[in-house]
């Protein structure tokens, strides 16, 4: 993805300025150059350190012993400060590169475009070779079916990700992932932790708010998610904003053990380690050729030190165990949060967040209601006044008609039958409806997605936390 890929550097005003430290013995016996060349070195100083550093340091020179302070001399180089900004977007496909496929409204799946390769639905085969080279958003037909099946290429973005990829397990969805960014305070270059990496649709939103030098530290306890959720960030060219870890962060191995004083045996620690079958243990001895694997000590905790992430997001059915490692881990007044399904989920753990110093506590329960916006052909309002007889002259009118012999049933049936007969006249008198004119309007969809979770967030305490393992 676009977001992942490295700052650009280029030469600007700062840059071409030129501003530098000139050594002032190169410049000869004239005392009027070193008086000149002086001057400009501690103007130089002035503008990087301030008038702090020039006042006490107006005679410092390189090679005078001092190493910190030439080290500071050494950064007085304009040159070395070069504009830095986002690369432009990547308008083409090329080969390896991760493409969304729309099939239909609700239909999005992905390919990795491979020469040669062949990607079949529903509506025909399209051949990879088609989509190299092309732009994306571009439509490609099918190369049966006389062309009549088509699909569009389609950026890949989180959002659009979390649509198409492999489910392992349920995901967090856009309303609640754009929640949780922002009341996390998440912002480029943070550090942040993640628990329960799952089918990794929400480290993606992640990744690309810490971009483009940030880190994000992901913890999976089931060895398989951690390979194939490794796989799909180094795919998708985020291997370096990323560690995935190969471990329990509630540590129910430790406290298992600590109730069981130590009591069991390999076969049943090796029966909470996931109960793995035999397939599943030969695709992990495979994968564990290519890339070296973390051994879970069943302790807990991220394993970060002390007060070393801004931002700590929770997904996992025990939270409450998770906190007093967050409360560890996380700098003071950084941000927490937890997504829990269950009430009694969240209720725990705000008891939880409350014994281990976090404040500003906050549950919400986003919903998402969406609605159709379109124009529709609508006739505009009567622009003549109708004359509306008074009750009194009604019923003088019905008494004339009548003279006076009807029954009061008969009277009644009577008026109602020429009411609903001066209705119809009005609404066919074409004098008093105005033109049809087109109007944009909106209606909500006929169903709207249900609970999702329960999003709780809070603030760590500006004191630091002991380590529970400790």
């Amino acid at each position: 993805m676009d977001f992942g890929r490295d700052m650009s550097k280029t030469p600007g005003i700062v840059a071409k300025s030129n501003i530098r430290l000139v050594d002032e013995t190169a410049l000869g016996d004239d005392p009027l150059d070193r008086q000149v060349c002086l001057k400009a070195n501690e103007a130089a100083r002035e503008l990087f350190f301030g008038k702090d550093f020039t006042s006490s340091s107006s005679s410092l020179k390189q090679d005078d012993g001092n190493e910190a302070d030439n080290n500071a001399l050494n950064l007085i180089d304009c040159s070395l400060y070069d504009e830095q900004h986002l690369p432009p977007a990547r308008h083409l496909i090329a080969p390896g590169d991760l493409v969304v496929v729309f099939e239909s409204f609700n239909d999005l799946n992905f390919v990795y475009a491979t020469p040669n390769a062949i990607f079949s639905n529903r509506n025909g085969h399209f051949h990879h070779n088609d989509f190299i080279g092309k732009p994306y958003g571009c439509k490609i037909r099918s190369k049966d079916n006389e062309g009549l099946g088509f699909l569009y290429l389609l950026r890949p973005t989180p959002e659009l990700w979390a649509r198409s990829l492999p489910h392992r397990t349920q995901i967090v969805h856009e309303l609640d992932a754009s929640m949780i960014t922002h009341y996390l305070e998440i912002s480029p270059n943070m550090t942040v932790c993640e628990s329960g990496t799952g089918s990794g649709a929400m480290s993606h939103v992640i990744l690309r708010s810490i971009a483009p030098r940030g880190k994000l530290h992901t913890y999976e306890f089931n060895k398989m998610r951690v390979i194939k959720a490794r796989k799909e960030f180094e795919g998708h060219g985020l291997g370096h904003l990323v560690e995935c870890h190969h471990r329990d962060v509630c540590g129910k191995k430790n406290l298992l053990a600590v109730k069981n004083g130590d009591g069991r045996n390999e076969k049943d620690q090796s029966a909470e380690e996931g109960n793995l079958t035999d397939s599943t243990t030969t695709d992990l001895d495979n994968n564990n050729n290519d890339m070296e694997e973390e051994e879970d000590d069943g302790k807990g905790g991220f394993q970060l030190g002390q007060a070393a992430a801004h931002a700590i997001f929770l997904d996992l059915p025990e939270p409450w165990l998770a906190v007093p490692h967050a409360a560890y881990t996380i700098k003071p007044n950084g941000r927490i949060c937890s997504y829990s399904p269950c009430m009694e989920q969240t209720q725990r753990t705000v008891q939880a967040m409350k014994k281990h110093g976090f404040h500003s506590i906050r549950t919400i329960e986003a919903r998402l209601k969406e609605y159709y916006v379109d124009e529709y052909e609508m006739e505009t309002p009567p622009t003549t006044l109708l004359e509306i007889p008074t009750e009194e002259a009604v019923s003088l009118e019905k008494e004339r008609q009548t003279g006076g012999n009807q029954k009061p049933k008969e009277k009644e049936d009577k008026a109602l039958n020429d009411e609903k007969s001066n209705n119809k006249k009005r609404s066919n008198d074409s004098s008093n409806v105005g033109p049809t004119k087109k109007i944009l309007c909106a209606r909500p969809f006929a169903h709207m997605r249900g609970h999702t979770a329960f999003l709780t967030f809070a603030t760590a305490s500006n004191t630091l936390r002991p380590d529970p393992n400790s």
